[in-house]
């Protein structure tokens, strides 16, 4: 199973946030880059990047600067998403170099052009499910949809997608550990891959995400509890590898 730390930029920080709110930000450095560095020197696998400006609709030249100076700087894959909206947004970030690029609220509002890109792109192409009490949200979790997430998951697979990365926006920054039932519905349902998000608190999360292998969720995002130092990205691979 692979972990996978996370870095969310806003005005080209490294933050988090707590349940997506945007005024409950925490700034860990303002130098991405670094944390970046950081992450492969420690084993990082893949890092999991979000433009959280371009998921609240506001400027994020910022964070595309800092995300080309990352992928000028390290060699480890590159998963991208927040607030892509748009063919050329996906074409510009496949140029940039980013591995895997996460589509969210376009999935949701314009599943042809979604239908479209992955033509295009293919297994490039993630769709991010975040839900609150089962039910989708989008724009930035500010919108909730009356999408049922396990019947999107099964929507999205039928399109094509051969990923999701699901997250529990209640559990986000919150260090209450993963969904771990909500998980593994989604990776039955969709019978594709799928990467587990929101709430990693303690080593005992990692295993506890890895014994649903053998329904499809091969990796999880960590990031809160590798910047609070509830345990080292070394840690969390090593568990991940026993």
């Amino acid at each position: 199973m692979i972990v996978i730390p996370a870095i969310d930029l806003r005005g080209g920080r490294c933050v988090r946030l707590q349940q997506g709110v945007a005024s409950a930000e925490t700034v860990y450095s303002e130098n991405p880059v670094k944390i970046a560095k950081r992450w492969c020197e420690e084993g990082a696998e893949m890092i999991h990047i979000v433009n959280l400006d371009a998921a609240f609709n506001q400027d994020d030249r910022a964070n595309l600067k800092a995300l080309e100076n990352i992928l000028y700087e390290i060699e480890v894959p590159v998963q991208f998403g927040g607030g892509v909206r748009s063919l050329d947004d996906v074409r510009r970030l496949d140029d940039l170099g980013a591995t895997r690029i996460v589509i969210g609220t376009t999935a949701i509002e314009n599943p042809h052009l979604l239908q479209n890109i992955i033509d295009e792109f293919g297994s490039t192409i993630v769709v991010g499910i975040d839900a609150r009490n089962g039910i989708v949200a989008l724009r930035g979790w500010e919108k909730m949809s009356e999408l049922n997430a396990i019947d999107f998951a099964q929507t999205v697979a039928d399109m094509g997608v051969e990923r999701i990365v699901y997250t529990d926006i209640a559990r986000d920054g919150m260090l209450t550990g993963i969904n771990l039932e909500a998980t593994k519905a989604i990776a039955q349902a969709s019978g594709i891959h799928v990467t587990a998000s929101g709430g990693v608190a303690t080593l005992d999360d990692i295993y506890a995400v890895k014994n649903l292998m053998e329904f499809g969720v091969d990796s999880v995002i960590v990031g809160k509890a590798l910047y609070e130092g509830v345990f080292t990205l070394e840690e969390a691979l090593d568990a991940a590898d026993e």
